[in-house]
């Protein structure tokens, strides 16, 4: 999924060897991933999609704090989930790593490169297709 805050950013699903970097987008106060070469379009993730970083994972401690220096997770294995899905008006895209830590993804440092490794399995290509086109209602026209 795409955190709320993207609605005004273009967007595409996840494959399996994507390269992605995180990134602030510029229509959003959002941070996120968008794949290498594709710059303005956030790859959006399936609860349950497996990533690997390049390098150990740097995070924001306190979003929109500067004073504090960035803190380093000594992992670089994680799985997406979505969190806090009680509040409509809050940032719900995170990673869990094997250690128990979750961290949002609008507090990862920008500029840090990953790879899905593996699609939930539940989400076969033809899946992630449909979920990511918009909803299509027909009009019914009673009498």
């Amino acid at each position: 999924m795409c955190d709320y805050s993207l609605h005004n950013v273009a967007t595409r699903p996840a494959r399996i060897e994507d390269k992605l970097v995180t990134t602030k987008f510029s229509k959003s106060i959002t941070r996120g991933f968008t794949a290498v070469g594709e710059p303005n379009v956030a790859v959006c993730l399936l609860p349950g999609t497996e990533i690997a970083f390049d390098e150990n994972v740097e995070y924001e401690p306190s979003f929109g704090i500067g004073i504090l220096p960035d803190k380093r997770i000594g992992q670089r294995l994680a799985r997406f989930r979505q969190i806090n899905m009680d509040n409509a008006v809050t940032h719900h895209d995170a990673l869990e790593f094997p250690d128990g830590q979750v961290v949002l993804l609008t507090r990862l440092c920008e500029g840090q490169r990953a790879t899905v490794l593996q699609l939930p399995v539940a989400a076969h290509p033809a899946a992630v297709e449909e979920a990511a086109r918009p909803e299509v209602r027909e009009l019914s026209l009673s009498t």
